[in-house]
């Protein structure tokens, strides 16, 4: 893995030298120095791992997940408040002074991971070598685009990174076309890779270049979008879901999309870097409403993801100290307070279970939950797609009438097993035994009259636990589950509402105006953080 991140640097070099070439017409009377890479002899498999680190990362940490997603939907809590704090505008859904540049964070770094896919697409296009590569970059670009329209809404599409043609200013495709040409896109690339062609070098994924995992990931992509559209357009939602499903997706853990990061060398997972910052460790805890729903049913995640803190404020803020992970020990933050004195301090909050420590070292948090030293490792995976979640929409697929192998329960079943062993990918202390998930699972089956709360429920806490935000998010906007209530803080920027979008960047208002305004004047409410975008009914 180490090696293949260095590798990751060298196309630093090669990209800069085609945004230099890009802004010539003298292309052919170059001096090109013989001890760097042309577009002829560069080896695009050098762009993989960029793309799949680039574009998994940007759903962590600061980039926004972190502050914005993780806490929207309650699956974590915090008590900052102030102007100048990082999480002050997510469960409080209050500006502070960095929201701005987190805004267009999915946006900037997803077509930059995009564009990395767009190139690799174009170096190996007409290659039939590298056929296997061609449609790995046509299948993440899939991926990128998914999330950048899923965060906003309608987003360019056609035209985006066409500046070497000339459009430096892209007109936005409506999110309805831009879901027909990607489950198109995925289905043709994903049917096209080949285990008789040459497989790619320097995939950081754990399938390391195997045609037959892509094909699962291509597939399992192509529900995961389908399944957006049950409520807008259930005929193409069907139809795509059993194409998935019939084509092959993943089959068990070992099918995860994941990457591990590599702190040492620069690709840092970007929630570990936050959670174990000084202040986040100490405001940032687990909500009440996941604590609530994972001691409901003893859920045996409870035991590797949750903490107490030891008491006090040094312990509270110590990034290394282990807590008390005894499952009945743990309570949950409630969202939406914090430690100002006034009405919503925390410890006004109904139940609250008092400080710790005394003195200069009192703490009135320390007896909420946060999460435990598996979350603030900064070489954690990073996880993308995994069996977990694909189990939990096949389930709901059956549970709809959609011809899909297998049963709706069994499918529930195998997605809360996989949820609970997918964690192992944190390391040895986040191991849960087969026999103690299966014997869960067992003791927690489907029941047909409550089944699609179950499953999205449970879509929602298994997405959470694994730090996957923005998945979580968008399947709670298209499921309506869990059911949450919302925090009516003072000064909120959303009337009291849970963000359904992050508004465009700033600099699109001013930068590429006519096809801003054009794509504001089509959204059917307000142009900030709370329009329904089209699938989200």
């Amino acid at each position: 893995m180490k090696s293949i991140m260095k590798k990751t640097l060298i196309v630093l070099v090669f990209l800069t030298g085609l945004m230099q070439v890009s802004c010539t017409e003298n292309f052919d009377a170059l001096n090109t120095s013989p001890t760097q890479s042309s577009a002829a002899s560069f080896d695009a498999n050098l762009l993989l791992p960029s793309i799949e680190f680039n574009s998994a990362n940007t759903r962590t940490g600061y980039a926004g997940a972190i502050l914005f997603q993780s806490m929207w939907i309650q699956i974590l809590s915090s008590t900052s408040s102030g102007a100048a704090t990082y999480y002050s505008n997510a469960d409080k859904y209050v500006i502070s002074s960095n929201t701005n540049a987190y805004i267009q964070s999915v946006w900037n770094n997803d077509y930059s991971a995009a564009s990395y896919a767009f190139q690799m697409e174009q170096l190996t296009a007409d290659k039939p070598a590298l056929v296997n590569l061609n449609n790995m970059a046509k299948i993440m670009q899939v991926y990128c685009y998914s999330t950048i329209t899923d965060v906003y809404g309608d987003v360019p599409y056609t035209q985006a990174l066409q500046a070497k043609t000339g459009t430096t200013l892209p007109a936005y495709d409506s999110q309805q076309s831009i879901y027909t040409a990607m489950l198109a896109k995925l289905e043709t690339a994903t049917a096209a890779l080949s285990a008789a062609s040459p497989l790619p070098t320097n995939d950081a994924y754990p399938y390391k270049g195997d045609v037959s995992k892509w094909k699962k990931f291509g597939y399992s992509m192509m529900l995961k979008l389908a399944m957006r559209l049950t409520k807008v357009d259930p005929a193409t939602a069907k139809t795509y879901a059993e194409k998935a499903a019939a084509g092959g997706v993943f089959a068990s853990i070992d099918d995860d999309a994941y990457i591990m990061a590599d702190n040492s060398k620069g690709f840092t997972n970007g929630n570990g870097a936050a959670l174990s910052t000084l202040a986040d460790i100490y405001s940032v805890r687990w909500s009440k409403t996941l604590i609530d729903y994972l001691k409901a049913t003893n859920d045996p995640r409870l035991s590797v993801s949750a903490e107490v803190p030891p008491a006090g404020l040094v312990a509270n803020q110590s990034i290394a100290v282990a807590g008390d992970m005894t499952p009945a020990a743990q309570i949950g933050q409630p969202n939406g307070y914090d430690l100002n004195g006034g009405a919503t301090d925390i410890t006004k909050a109904p139940n609250y279970p008092g400080g710790t420590g005394t003195g200069a070292d009192a703490t009135p948090i320390g007896k909420y939950s946060r999460p435990t030293l598996i979350y603030r490792n900064r070489d954690a995976p990073i996880f993308v797609l995994t069996y977990a979640e694909t189990e939990l929409l096949l389930a709901e697929a059956a549970t709809r009438g959609f011809n899909v192998t297998g049963t709706a329960a069994s499918h529930y079943k195998n997605g809360v097993v996989a949820g609970i062993l997918s964690l192992a990918k944190y390391g040895a202390t986040a191991v849960v035994s087969p026999a103690v998930a299966t014997a869960y699972a067992d003791a927690n089956p489907l029941v047909a009259a409550n089944a699609l709360k179950q499953i999205n429920e449970q879509y929602w806490a298994t997405t959470g636990l694994q730090m996957n935000f923005v998945a979580a998010w968008n399947n709670w906007k298209r499921s309506g589950f869990p059911v949450l209530t919302p925090v009516n803080y003072t000064g909120n920027f959303s009337n009291g509402m849970i963000p359904r979008r992050q508004p465009y960047p700033t600099g699109e208002a001013t930068l590429n105006t006519d096809n801003y305004n054009n794509a504001v004047g089509k959204l059917t409410g307000p142009t900030d953080w709370i329009t329904r975008m089209y699938w989200d009914k």
